[in-house]
């Protein structure tokens, strides 16, 4: 996942070497989601699951990214850099939602904090890049880019080599739009979708701009670590601690209340962070660290829910659904957000657009705990 946000952690020095606005910056993310969402449907409507092992396509895929992400490195230019970035999120179409189901087939009992492992997983590879440049922070900028491009390619010398199969599979993954219908109608998966995607809302658009948010809030006094970049490494890294978390809490205390509470906290922090902007240091760091792991804490539950409350014939179907609506959402953040920022004359609110997005999904979750349906979550937990 290293792949995901190579381009963002390195947007300041490609801004003034390519002469980039805000807008064309911006699509050097969203040309990832897009590929995400388009490679996801594409993958499920051919059946890639299953004409291919999914370690098999994991280790391609991941190897795909590599390769299109190192293209960065010749500097094509931005049209072509966004091309390269949409190739990339196919590819990592090609991981996510397969290790997902990869990862479910080993686990009945404690699917929750597997699964919040790896997104936990996922969460710590997105946050490399930050690090990355952190670490060679004076350095070529390609440096932190061909980094991101070996991770993936080590990703798939371990799925190729290291990995199988669990012994839990689950039924075919067919992409069916009349069964994706009947999928919807299903009130206790419509309501982990819509939290689903009131999370979703608020997490990548934060993941996507926290650095420019740390670096301005920087140039206004309050750096309370060595650089932005490592501190956007820090929040975003962090989000693997509230994963793992989440994971516990939701196979004790139940997926509804998990997921409420962290997005409940991850709203309050969204909100906060403006008041925190300029300093005390420590108070910043705080109120994004928190940020940090609660918005991120809740992610894999979601996509557990679904294993749990969708036909076990169509799971396939059912997070294929779930992952490209939710990140269809993430490219309208992620484009609004500079926008905002604009509007706003600088970053200090302008992250108070993501505070409807874990209140929707908040209020969903709730409301499915009340339900006969949650009574097939967490084994009984709701």
């Amino acid at each position: 996942m290293t792949c995901w946000f190579s381009a963002t952690a390195v947007v300041p020095e490609l801004t003034r070497e390519w002469a980039l606005t805000p807008a064309q910056a911006g699509w050097l993310t969203n040309g990832v989601q897009i590929g995400f969402v388009l490679g996801a449907l594409a993958s499920s409507l051919v059946n890639l699951p299953d004409l291919m092992r999914m370690t098999r396509l994991i280790a391609i895929s991941a190897l795909v990214a590599a390769s299109a992400n190192a293209v960065l490195l010749f500097e094509p230019g931005w049209s072509a850099a966004v091309i390269a970035r949409f190739v990339t999120g196919i590819a990592l179409a090609g991981i996510y939602p397969p290790a997902m189901k990869l990862m479910a087939t080993w686990f009945r009992r404690g699917r929750g904090l597997a699964m919040g492992v790896l997104i936990g997983a996922l969460t710590l590879g997105s946050s490399m890049p930050h690090l990355f440049r952190a670490v060679v922070d004076g350095l070529d900028w390609r440096l932190v880019v061909s980094l991101a491009s070996l991770g993936a390619a080590l990703s798939a010398a371990i799925f190729g080599l290291m990995i199988r199969e669990g012994p839990y599979a689950f039924g075919r993954a067919v992409f069916d739009p009349g069964r994706a219908l009947t999928i919807f109608r299903d009130r206790g998966v419509l309501l982990a979708n819509l939290g689903y995607f009131g999370h979703m809302w608020e997490l990548y658009a934060m993941w996507a701009w926290f650095l420019a948010f740390a670096t301005a809030a920087e140039q206004g006094g309050a750096g309370p670590f060595a650089s932005p970049s490592l501190f956007a490494f820090l929040v975003v890294a962090s989000g693997a601690v509230g994963c793992i978390l989440g994971g516990l809490l939701s196979d004790r205390i139940g997926r509804c209340l998990t997921t409420a509470g962290m997005m409940a906290v991850s709203g309050s922090c969204a909100l906060l962070i403006g008041f925190a902007f300029d300093g005390p240091e420590w108070l910043l760091a705080l109120v994004a660290v928190i940020w940090g792991i609660s918005i991120a804490g809740d992610s894999a539950q979601f996509s557990t829910a679904v294993t749990e409350l969708a036909d076990p014939r169509f799971i396939g179907t059912a997070l294929t659904l779930q992952v490209s609506i939710g990140f269809a959402l993430t490219v309208l953040t992620i484009w609004i957000m500079p926008h905002i920022a604009a509007a706003l004359g600088g970053w200090r609110w302008a992250f108070l657009v993501l505070i409807p997005g874990p209140a929707v999904g908040a209020w969903a979750m709730l409301r499915l705990r009340g339900l006969p349906e949650a009574d097939r979550l967490a084994g009984g937990r709701g």
